[in-house]
């Protein structure tokens, strides 16, 4: 691979991110910190269930 392919590699894909970034809006920005504010949230939930035995016998 000669230097000109590589280039044009590099390019494509600096190219490639630059439109992802400049494509994301709020919305999505929130969705996903929404997600993620979630995940944590569950998370954190399972850790205070640590030790505690949540069996189908138990209910």
């Amino acid at each position: 691979m000669d230097v000109k392919d590589r280039e044009a590699d590099v390019t494509t894909i600096i190219n490639a991110i630059s439109r992802t970034v400049v494509s994301v809006t709020r919305a999505d920005v929130a969705k996903h910190a929404l997600l993620l504010a979630g995940a944590c949230a569950f998370v954190f939930v399972l850790s205070l269930t640590d030790g505690l035995d949540l069996s189908p016998g138990l209910f």
